[in-house]
């Protein structure tokens, strides 16, 4: 499934500006004018209240609180295979959005029965856990989240149980990483099955800049368990297709017959063949379950990346998300 999106036109003659401040203003003035002449100073006045209400009602609005949870409703549900689906959550309003820097992500809050995993006892608490939304700023009006749901995951099962209307509690930003054009030469990008949400993120910011001068460069290593699990490969591999400086290297641990990509885990030696070499001015960016996060790890120190920290901040060579 594709999720290509389409930016809301937002320049001074943009449609909402044209049907709803210059049309009527004209028809205002033009009508009071041939009406009664002593009243076009009135006319004026009104036109240019109703275009400085237009303007100042379509300006986009930051709606994230770092600091205080928020509820979202459920307005459309995606299903994208069988364990994976789309969430599009409803902003305020039409012009309201995220507000989300590039490179981090989001809380997500329910209150939901758990089981201790040593008494074995259930109880009613609050769950909190961390996404990266497929959606950008750019898109308006609305937030997509594409989430997996495991068996153990409490926070991923209560949303596959959501019914349209349904709110979300959500806070943020939050996060060490904060992209901005040309921070780097080149990004090297390791994910394993959602850790992708992310990377696209990076990665859609980067070929959006491209008109106005970001030249960064970016490899990405996708690994998955089998074929189906790969998410949003129809965006990714048009992406591929469209920019010269994105590659992309599928790893499977159950590949199909014919198949050309990677196989098993992510190694070392993939990661020599396929991402930048260690420089002062390229970064691995990686995104993934910890086991395969701790793997990574290894495998960058040992080819002479820099080590990288327990929690990665910002100017790390090697980042984890």
């Amino acid at each position: 499934m594709s999720t290509k999106f389409t930016p809301k036109p937002t320049g001074p003659l943009a449609p909402q500006y044209v049907n709803f401040a210059y049309i009527p203003s004209a028809i205002l003035i033009a009508g009071t004018a041939l009406l009664k002449v002593a009243w076009l100073p009135i006319a004026v006045a009104v036109a240019a209240a109703l275009s400085a209400f237009q303007f100042y009602n379509n300006q986009t609005k930051k709606v994230l609180d770092p600091n205080k949870f928020q509820e979202f409703p459920l307005m459309e549900k995606t299903v994208t295979s069988h364990n994976t689906a789309i969430y599009r959550f409803k902003l305020p309003s039409a012009n309201s959005i995220l507000g989300l820097p590039i490179g981090q992500h989001i809380s997500l809050a329910a209150n939901l029965d758990v089981k201790d995993p040593k008494t074995e006892k259930v109880e009613n608490k609050e769950v909190v856990r961390s996404y990266t939304p497929i959606s950008s700023d750019i898109h308006p009006g609305y937030f997509d989240l594409m989430i997996k749901s495991y068996p153990t995951g409490n926070i991923s099962r209560h949303l596959a149980t959501m019914k349209v209307g349904d709110t979300m509690r959500v806070k943020g930003p939050k996060g060490a990483m904060q992209y901005s054009p040309n921070m780097v030469r080149s990004f090297g990008m390791i994910a394993g099955g959602t850790g992708i949400t992310p990377m696209l993120q990076i990665v859609r910011a980067i070929l959006r800049g491209r008109k106005s001068g970001d030249t960064t460069e970016i490899n990405l290593i996708f690994a998955n368990v089998d074929e189906k699990d790969i998410l949003l490969r129809g965006d990714l591999d048009q992406l591929d297709k469209e920019d010269d400086k994105f590659h992309l290297y599928y790893v499977l641990n159950n590949p199909p017959e014919k198949w050309d990509g990677g196989v098993g885990f992510v190694t070392a030696d993939m990661i020599k063949a396929h991402l930048p070499a260690p420089a002062k001015d390229m970064k691995i960016l990686v995104c993934g379950p910890p086991p395969m996060v701790a793997a990574i790890k290894k495998a960058t120190e040992s080819l002479g990346y820099e080590k990288p920290r327990p929690v990665s901040k910002l100017d790390d060579q090697v980042f984890c998300f």
